[in-house]
């Protein structure tokens, strides 16, 4: 879908959900609709900003992975990140731990264990089994890559804290809701639940 034709249908899935959950219209009306983040051109580009921005502030994500795109002249991609030379990653601020995983996903793309090529023909549970197999993505990545990047907006994060916080003050609940839980309660609001997530969650 082209971006006149993702906005028509956010618009349409913020009237669903609020016809169906009045407290989720209430917190509609507050917070405004949700809004999507520019998808990237690249779907290595948008799994490595995401990677970069695992428990981090924004700022400080953005800074390290502007620092960490200057290393490439040629421009991003995984031949590029595993020609990279020992330490390179490190002094630009990228973590052991990312470095590992931006690696791994190079690594894995370019030998076809994770081709992405095909993304946009595999169905969300498809497309989360093959992403987690890279390290450091975990389900919570891959579901924010099927949102932010392939603009998917049926995706029901179940075991994002924020969510799970959101809907349990939102709905005035004494305790969490569990994910099992907040996945049957998801089931109304197909098929627009990442509105749901975007208006309790906000971007990563």
């Amino acid at each position: 879908m082209n971006g006149e034709e993702i906005a028509e249908e956010i618009a349409k899935g913020t009237r669903l959900v609020a016809r169906r959950d009045p407290a989720m219209a209430k917190l509609i009306k507050r917070s405004g609709p949700m809004e999507l983040r520019d998808a990237l051109d690249d779907s290595f580009a948008a799994l490595v900003r995401s990677i970069m921005y695992q428990q981090l502030a924004g700022a400080a994500a953005a800074a390290i992975l502007g620092r960490f795109l200057k290393l490439f002249d040629g421009g991003l991609s995984p031949t590029a990140v595993l020609a990279l030379a020992p330490g390179l990653m490190r002094s630009a601020g990228v973590s052991g731990s990312k470095e590992a995983a931006i690696s791994d996903l190079a690594r894995k793309v370019a030998e076809g264990t994770v081709p992405l090529g095909d993304v946009d023909t595999l169905s969300d549970d498809e497309l989360v089994a093959r992403l987690v197999q890279v390290r450091g993505i975990g389900r919570w990545t891959a579901e924010m890559f099927l949102m932010f990047q392939l603009r998917r907006l049926d995706v029901w994060p179940v075991d994002d804290y924020g969510v799970r916080k959101g809907w349990t003050l939102t709905h005035r609940k004494r305790e969490m809701i569990t994910p099992r839980a907040l996945e049957a309660e998801g089931e109304i609001f197909r098929p627009y639940r990442s509105i749901d997530w975007s208006v309790m969650g906000g971007q990563p």
